[in-house]
């Protein structure tokens, strides 16, 4: 890990695999609450056929976690600075629920930096409902604490199947869920609340991937069928039986995807 400072100061940590000289690159972003380390199982499968960093989102894992309030616009130029600092012109851009937020906002304000857009378990818009509800998990976690969300996440975040054959991958998302800062919590969980990229999908005009799980309740296949139906040319892929965190859950569909992106970024 190595941190890389941002345009307004904060230090962000990236893991960073170097790829080969004129292999594609990939930059990734994990869910909410999460860390790099989320993308372990399609790092490990795509590293000798690209260039790789995976960032902690700032607020996240071992990076600076400033007061709010957040914003998906600063979110994405953090990875924009990071870009710069490691010498990189574009990338293919992956992120996976409130990560693909972030990349599908990253597409928007940096198109000439994205070769291409791989949109995971996510959404352009939560809804009306969405600042309401995002600001009552915030202030949840800050009155009972994340421990007591846990049960919660654990039944959105992966099938009963997947759950009784790995408790190692889920034990492993509790611990790094419970650790998270309560204020960056709630100031992304805000920003979530906030956030709408609807109006960016029609200017979207790389190879995207739009990938969710058939049981996912937190960004259902119809937010992700709008995602398809709102960018020309993505490409849907549903995964039966998976549910919200599918990097983990069924990385090898992730990654068939996202090798297809960086086949046509190469």
């Amino acid at each position: 890990m190595q941190h890389i400072r941002a345009s307004d100061g904060i230090r962000i940590a990236v893991d960073v695999h170097e790829g080969a000289s004129g292999q594609p690159r990939l930059a990734l972003i994990h869910s909410l609450a999460m860390d790099h380390a989320f993308w372990a199982p399609v790092v490990e499968r795509l590293t000798a056929e690209a260039a790789i960093v995976a960032i902690d989102a700032r607020g996240h894992g071992a990076s600076d976690k400033p007061l709010g309030p957040y914003t998906a616009e600063r979110m994405a130029a953090d990875l924009a600075d990071v870009l710069d600092a490691l010498g990189w012109p574009a990338a293919v851009v992956a992120g996976a629920s409130m990560g693909g937020c972030l990349a599908l906002q990253f597409a928007a304000d940096y198109p000439e930096r994205t070769q291409g857009l791989g949109l995971v378990d996510t959404t352009a818009w939560y809804g009306p409902e969405a600042p309401k509800d995002w600001a009552a998990r915030g202030e949840r976690a800050r009155s009972q604490g994340l421990a007591s969300m846990i049960d919660f996440q654990r039944t959105r975040w992966f099938s009963d199947e997947f759950q009784s054959a790995h408790p190692e991958v889920v034990a492993r998302c509790v611990e790094t869920f419970v650790l998270n800062d309560v204020e960056a919590f709630d100031a992304t969980c805000n920003m979530l609340g906030r956030f709408d990229g609807r109006a960016s999908l029609a200017g979207i005009r790389v190879p995207t991937a739009v990938i969710v799980g058939e049981q996912d309740y937190a960004a259902p296949v119809a937010m992700a069928e709008a995602l398809r139906d709102g960018i020309a040319g993505a490409q849907l892929t549903v995964i039966p039986g998976a549910r919200h965190l599918t990097p983990l859950e069924t990385p090898d569909v992730v990654v068939g995807e996202l090798r297809r992106l960086l086949q046509m970024a190469a």
